[in-house]
């Protein structure tokens, strides 16, 4: 598999020598459209050499083309950039691996993972086919999975090769992971998944220099255009597009470089000109009667403590007004 390049002699027009990712080899998932095409766009103006992988699927995981990451590879060349396309399926043992194997092939080595890759099939639970499930499950949660577990072990060789790796990850979670959201049971199942493996792979692979960490992005892509049809128009002229992927995409690079040092296992939302710290569940108000509880003892115990705990936040779609205990 050979990069396309438009050689370093012309210079970068993106970005210019000496950039924040300047000598880094990147793969991106899901990287033909969207958020993964500006993150692969945004990493190149850096002076990344990108993997772009995408296998050109409609937004429901139908169909398949290798034009879109060949698009967005012709878009990185045209700049000054190094990229090459990559179209196997990472949700398989077998194109995880592959997808390792092009980034250390064309470019020699293999600096920073960024998990994007996914789709929507969309329906209310009692309205929601295996089939949805098992699909949005493997293209999310089984897609960021083997491509880790391959970037990982070739990492865990480097090191103790005695060649330490300043290795990133970013996953790419949602709000749906974190809060839930109406209609979208499976793929917030899988979004909150991610948070779960994220956490997981920060702790056990720091040791092999590797930093882990999620986003969970806001932005106008084919996967929330209808969700958020009103809320993510496109801008008036001159007006800030407060929904443009690109938005999301310097912290992505800022994640995947090595000024990220000492970051792992934290989750960051991003959207528009904002970058949030997410604090995951902690422990709140508590009881310990040094026994155990009778049921109605129990039900007791946890009212008293809920009204003492904060509110919970609403799940996205949920219908105004406050919610029962």
């Amino acid at each position: 598999m050979s990069a396309s390049s438009a050689g370093r002699d012309g210079g970068r027009e993106r970005g210019g020598s000496g950039g924040l990712c300047e000598g880094r080899v990147v793969i991106v998932t899901g990287a033909g459209r969207g958020l993964g095409r500006a993150h692969a766009l945004a990493f190149a103006a850096e002076g990344a050499k990108v993997v772009v992988n995408d296998l050109g699927v409609g937004p429901g995981g139908d169909g398949g083309s290798d034009g879109p990451a060949r698009r967005v590879v012709d878009e990185i060349v045209a700049a000054g950039g190094e990229a090459v396309a990559h179209g196997a399926d990472i949700a398989t043992g077998p194109g995880a691996a592959s997808l390792i194997a092009a980034a250390l092939e064309t470019f020699g080595r293999l600096d920073t993972l960024v998990n994007n890759a996914g789709f929507l099939r969309d329906r209310m639970l009692v309205n929601l086919a295996e089939d949805d499930w098992d699909a949005v499950m493997r293209v999310h949660l089984k897609g960021h999975f083997l491509p880790l577990k391959h970037a990982a072990a070739h990492w865990r060789a480097e090191a103790k090769a005695g060649r330490a790796p300043v290795a990133r990850v970013i996953n790419t979670s949602s709000g749906a992971g974190l809060l839930g959201s109406v209609g979208q049971g499976n793929y917030s199942a899988a979004k909150a998944g991610i948070v779960g493996l994220t956490l997981v792979a920060a702790e056990e692979l720091g040791r092999y220099g590797i930093q882990v960490n999620a986003i969970a992005p806001a932005a106008r892509t084919r996967m929330t255009e209808r969700t958020f049809a009103q809320t993510m128009a496109a801008p008036g002229e001159g007006e800030f597009d407060a929904m443009a992927p690109g938005n999301v995409s310097p912290l992505v690079v800022w994640l995947g470089s090595a000024a990220s040092d000492g970051v792992t296992g934290r989750v960051f939302e991003a959207e528009a000109g904002r970058i949030t710290v997410m604090e995951g569940w902690r422990p709140g108000p508590t009881v310990d009667r040094g026994a155990r509880w009778a049921p109605a003892e129990a039900g007791e115990a946890a009212r008293k403590l809920l009204a003492e705990a904060g509110a919970a936040r609403p799940v996205y779609g949920a219908a105004p007004g406050p919610s029962g205990d």
